[in-house]
């Protein structure tokens, strides 16, 4: 899974540096669940892994998207709690990107999926 990190209006997109059929992509940072684990406790201990931050996973944005065959993206919105995140695992650079800035970067088609509903959660946050 992958989580829509947001903080401050923005979201955080980081971009991949393995492996090298998918390096200089961008995506959202996650990954798998581990046995036992709920969504929400592995999505908030893969961003305490890869990007070094304390964070609370709030709710599953619609829709599913297929990386590959038996594995779909599930997207998460989360909030950052503590820390300010770095490209430590899997990752050479990391940007806040607001709702109009979110086509600068080239992400990976199944995040490139999501990227809708992620303007939309963006765009709802920034009138409240």
């Amino acid at each position: 899974m992958g989580g829509a990190l947001v903080h401050g209006g923005r979201v955080l997109a980081a971009r991949r540096s393995a492996p090298p059929a998918v390096a200089g992509r961008w995506e959202f940072p996650g990954g798998k669940a581990e046995p036992g684990e709920s969504q929400e406790q592995a999505l908030e201990r893969e961003l305490l892994e890869e990007l070094g931050v304390r964070a609370r996973a709030l709710a599953p944005l619609p829709g599913g998207w297929e990386v590959r065959p038996g594995l779909e993206l599930r997207l998460w919105t989360a909030e950052l709690l503590d820390g300010e995140p770095e490209p430590l695992q899997d990752h050479s650079e990391l940007r806040w990107l607001g709702p109009d800035e979110l086509d600068q970067v080239d992400w990976l088609e199944h995040d490139r999926e999501a990227l809708p509903h992620v303007e939309q959660l963006l765009r709802r946050r920034s009138t409240t």
